[in-house]
């Protein structure tokens, strides 16, 4: 999965603009490694604006029409996330495609500063440089997104709109979906993320109503009964 997304953010790497000072990384952001961040939502540069008005004239074949959409992750300039995310609103309603682009997000988490002695709460972007979009992929909503000010492109090969798969939208933090987790009780499972990573162990207990799996892991010679997210683990 991380070797997917990183491959195709690579892909957009040259037509990145991005301001590489105070970049702070967490474990959620492995998906998107090495995302940069100035903060802030200043206006874009005049060279910015004027390399938006020269997309590339490219198109690929609609979606076929079901009623599942998909998450895509468009790359934009540093500094710009909420501002692109407004104006992509701003067009649906404009044009009248709520029912092609049905979300747009920011992921955000909530921290806490302390700052003299006080402590502030404060909201981080997850993702610094990337917009999430939930939509059905159309000449209409690509052309839409791709022409927004800000953006420089649909994360994937070429910058081909690479959609997520619902394994990577619960684990960004993108959307609480549920996922399939092909284990049974007793199958041996080694942990993917999170503090356990690389530990091996046999599961007790699945809950796929909260998408919880209970592990025996050995850990410093003892059996240690761990709950785990399903995006956590992976059949051996």
């Amino acid at each position: 999965m991380e070797e997917k997304i990183i491959d195709a953010v690579e892909a957009v790497e040259e037509e990145k603009v991005v301001d590489n000072t105070d970049v702070e990384a967490d474990d959620k952001s492995e998906i998107l490694a090495n995302a940069s961040s100035t903060g802030g939502d200043d206006e874009v540069s005049d060279s910015a604006e004027n390399d938006e008005e020269h997309h590339d004239e490219q198109h690929f074949v609609k979606q076929e029409k079901t009623d599942e959409y998909h998450w895509y992750v468009i790359h934009v300039y540093s500094g710009y996330e909420n501002k692109v995310m407004a104006n992509i609103l701003k067009s649906v309603e404009n044009r009248g495609l709520q029912d092609i682009i049905v979300d747009v997000k920011v992921p955000v988490e909530e921290t806490i500063e302390i700052k003299n002695g006080k402590k502030k709460h404060v909201q981080k972007k997850m993702y610094p440089a990337y917009v999430m979009v939930k939509m059905l992929l159309t000449d209409d909503s690509w052309y839409v997104v791709r022409n927004t000010t800000g953006v420089t492109g649909f994360v994937g090969p070429g910058s081909k709109p690479l959609p997520l798969t619902n394994k990577e939208v619960r684990a960004m933090g993108v959307e609480d979906v549920h996922v399939t987790l092909d284990v049974e009780v007793g199958d041996s499972v080694i942990v993917t993320a999170g503090p356990l990573e690389g530990f091996a162990g046999d599961v007790q207990e699945i809950n796929a109503e909260k998408q919880k799996v209970k592990v025996v892991v050995s850990m410093f010679g003892r059996d240690t009964l761990v709950e785990l997210d399903f995006v956590q683990v992976r059949r051996i």
